[in-house]
């Protein structure tokens, strides 16, 4: 009765015993060594996985990093502190790093515009979106249902009388705001950059009017005045070449609807 029992379970220790015994070898015979380094570049860096750096995430960067001689200053969210830890880790220079943030191209406030029916279904820009472009008159800009807030990891983006506002000094340029927007109106841009055109209708000036009055038009006003040749209007629509522009405001100043403004006024403002 005794034997019945003992020897099965002598006979499972053992296969237990050597199957454990050859586990511990292949481990350590198919060990795959991974840099230290890569885990600590990917403790500096902040997690965002934004992919702004052209990786798919910061353990990718990380790997870049160590493995391929990616530069140390790709991360804007991180910015120059993130760039200076990589760089010590690395022993190698750290660069410049471009301050971005985001800018909202839109000046389609309550004041502005206002809604073309009233829409009830499910509450977030993509939504909205596929319903007949929304419920806003202008098809081209914010929806106001806070996509682009629901996915920042700064709390930077808010949405204000019926427009998506950023906060600068909070904004790290990561862009999951940008491309959270079906409409594209978010763009990420330099810090240094004060001035933009804030629409995105390519509409003749006379549509745009009909739906917001803070709209582009394409008068040109702007492109004349501009001494630097920085903006130039396109397919009905003013745009600044930012490696000319000196933020002097002239065009902001002739824009009749002041759909230029300065980065950090309030539409409402101008």
């Amino acid at each position: 009765m005794v034997t019945t029992y003992v020897l099965p379970a002598l006979v499972f220790g053992a296969v237990g015993l050597v199957a454990g015994v050859l586990l511990t070898v292949c481990s350590k015979v198919f060990e795959v060594r991974t840099d230290e380094r890569i885990e600590a570049i990917n403790e500096a860096l902040p997690q965002v996985n934004c992919g702004s750096c052209g990786f798919s995430g910061c353990s990718d960067y990380a790997n870049a990093i160590v493995n391929s001689g990616a530069p140390a200053n790709l991360c804007k969210p991180g910015g120059k502190e993130c760039a200076a830890k990589i760089a010590a880790l690395m022993g190698m220079e750290s660069g410049d790093v471009s301050i971005q943030t985001a800018v909202v191209k839109c000046s389609g406030h309550f004041g502005n515009t206002s809604d073309k029916f009233k829409y009830d279904g499910i509450q977030s820009c993509k939504a909205a979106n596929r319903f007949y472009s929304g419920s806003t008159a202008c098809t081209h800009g914010c929806l106001a249902f806070g996509d682009c807030a629901a996915v920042c990891p700064q709390k930077a983006i808010s949405i204000v009388n019926g427009l998506a506002r950023v906060d600068r000094a909070k904004c790290i340029g990561c862009g999951l705001c940008a491309k959270t927007c079906p409409n594209q109106i978010i763009i990420i841009t330099d810090i240094a950059n004060h001035v933009e055109v804030c629409c995105s209708s390519t509409e003749l000036g006379k549509d745009v009017r009909s739906v917001c009055k803070g709209g582009c038009i394409g008068c040109k006003k702007c492109e004349k005045t501009c001494e630097h040749g920085a903006i130039t209007v396109e397919n009905n629509l003013a745009r600044i070449d930012h490696s000319k522009c000196t933020s002097c405001g002239k065009c902001a100043e002739v824009c009749p609807v002041h759909a230029i403004r300065k980065c950090d006024v309030p539409p409402e403002l101008k």
